[in-house]
């Protein structure tokens, strides 16, 4: 068993004004595998913009900027996140919301790539 350290103890994080989490279910629930780069740039994205509600207003030509992004390559990011039930948005507002209780498709193929569970087995392996 790995046992943890502070490596840098002056650049330990703390919480000053805003704050942005992403559960860990995230990822041992398979909705890491379940999205491709875009969604995922998305969605992260969205987590750090978002207040304590998760709501957030970026208007998709600032996204499209900022994450450097198409327009097309944005809306099918997008409600591929609604569809999946991650966020939920009204045209104006985007809302991180909680997961959802149900685990997303792992059957996603993502082009070849192999599933991100075994890209971190591997780099654990490594260690």
């Amino acid at each position: 068993m790995i046992k943890k350290k502070v490596l840098n103890p002056v650049r330990v994080r703390q919480i000053n004004g805003g704050f942005s989490f992403i559960s860990h279910r995230f990822i041992i629930d398979g909705f890491l595998a379940s999205l491709d780069q875009k969604e995922l740039l998305l969605y992260l994205f969205l987590i750090l913009i978002s207040d304590r509600f998760g709501i957030s207003f970026y208007s998709y030509d600032s996204i499209c900027s900022l994450l450097q992004m198409r327009i097309d390559q944005y809306i099918e990011a997008r409600d591929s996140l609604i569809e999946k039930d991650l966020i939920a948005f009204d045209g104006t507002l985007f809302q991180v919301l909680s997961l959802p209780k149900k685990r997303p498709d792992r059957q996603k193929s993502h082009q070849g790539a192999p599933p991100v569970e075994t890209l971190i087995q591997q780099t654990v392996k490594g260690f």
